[in-house]
């Protein structure tokens, strides 16, 4: 069974939403991945958020993941109930579109590993309210939790069963890791998948613009794929690839290319 593979939003930023789920479906995406930012952006145009929710439905793609706001794990007072709020109503829209997954990154910054579990609990159980799970990814630019492992230990000391690991490729690219890391990764910890290439060369502290099509970069694709497959991971692939560059090329021949990409890689 072919691996179904997603297009991120972000991947297309510069394109309004309309077209960006237009292009996908024509250059043959499984799906799309949406962000906060869809919505907000919506509101920002005078339409009300939940108005994306019935373009993305016109449009036919089915809805891999729905990307909530990070910040939640160490923030206090009216900033974490405004964060709990949202990332409630982004649980509830990824429901509405029948899907079964929203994502967040940690946080940037420092803070006490114990209370980001706390956290966690507390926003697995809002995610559990509405039929949904958390995938939580690490960032390898962020100043703490930026490796597999250690995101999978605030996740192993939090022990919510509707929370586990978004692994994507750039940052497990960029933090070093290897496919040897993740041999002890359990298949039940695995809730999504993320991807795009690192570039060989030019990378920038903090900078993650810079993505690019799987086998444009330094990252082994196939063999991920392959350890994929043989931990029986059925869910989405979602192409995440933020590049400053592509935002100024035709969307159509971005969309077209990273799709072509991916099936050069993708296990037969």
């Amino acid at each position: 069974m072919r691996r179904r593979v997603a297009l991120h939003t972000w991947t297309l930023d510069a394109t309004p939403l309309a077209d960006a789920l237009r292009i996908a479906r024509a250059a043959g995406w499984d799906g799309v991945e949406l962000r906060r930012l869809d919505f907000r952006r919506a509101e920002e145009s005078g339409q009300p958020a939940d108005s994306v929710l019935d373009l993305v439905r016109a449009s036919g793609l089915p809805v891999a993941c729905v990307g909530v706001e990070f910040g939640w794990m160490w923030a206090d007072g009216a900033e974490r109930r405004r964060l709990l709020n949202v990332f409630d109503e982004q649980c509830r829209r990824a429901a509405l579109l029948g899907c079964d997954t929203v994502m967040s990154p940690v946080d940037k910054e420092r803070g006490d590993v114990a209370r980001a579990a706390a956290s966690i609990r507390e926003v697995g159980d809002l995610a559990t309210v509405h039929g949904v799970r958390l995938a939580l990814e690490f960032n390898s630019q962020c100043a703490q939790l930026n490796t597999l492992a250690s995101v999978r230990e605030v996740l192993a000391r939090a022990g919510h069963r509707r929370v586990g690991l978004l692994l994507d490729t750039y940052h497990l690219g960029r933090s070093g890791a290897t496919l040897g890391d993740m041999d002890d990764v359990k298949p039940a910890e695995i809730v999504y998948v993320q991807y795009s290439d690192p570039p060989r060369t030019g990378l920038e502290p903090g900078k993650a613009l810079d993505r690019l099509p799987p086998g444009h970069g330094s990252y082994p694709f196939r063999e991920f794929f392959a350890l994929l497959a043989a931990k029986g991971y059925a869910g989405f692939a979602s192409y995440e690839a933020p590049n400053e560059a592509a935002w100024k090329r035709d969307p159509t021949d971005v969309a077209r290319e990273a799709f072509e990409a991916t099936r050069a890689v993708l296990p037969a």
